[in-house]
């Protein structure tokens, strides 16, 4: 195996462990904008502008990837959005 290869190999092998996931919130007909403003604000570490977008983009077209990273940081952020009472997933 050339030196090439190996160092390939060793790449595909890390990105495949850094596999980046992302939260997904989705529309619903119970929360307020604000509410879900300020949950994204507080919950996602967003700035107001991030926030307001994202919510506009869930509120028409139906879902929004909120936040993208590694399962273990997503996974308490999700939880966190769904103790909220906002419909969520991590994929």
């Amino acid at each position: 195996m050339s030196t090439i290869e190996k160092i390939q190999e060793e790449l595909d092998v890390l990105v495949q462990e850094t596999r980046q996931h992302e939260i997904i919130l989705y529309n619903d007909d119970v929360n307020t904008f604000d509410f879900v403003i300020d949950s994204l604000i507080s919950v996602c570490d967003h700035t107001l502008e991030q926030a307001e977008q994202c919510t506009i983009l869930v509120h028409y077209k139906g879902k929004c990837a909120v936040k993208t990273g590694e399962y273990k940081e997503l996974e308490s952020k999700c939880t966190r959005l769904l103790e909220l009472g906002l419909s969520a997933e991590i994929v």
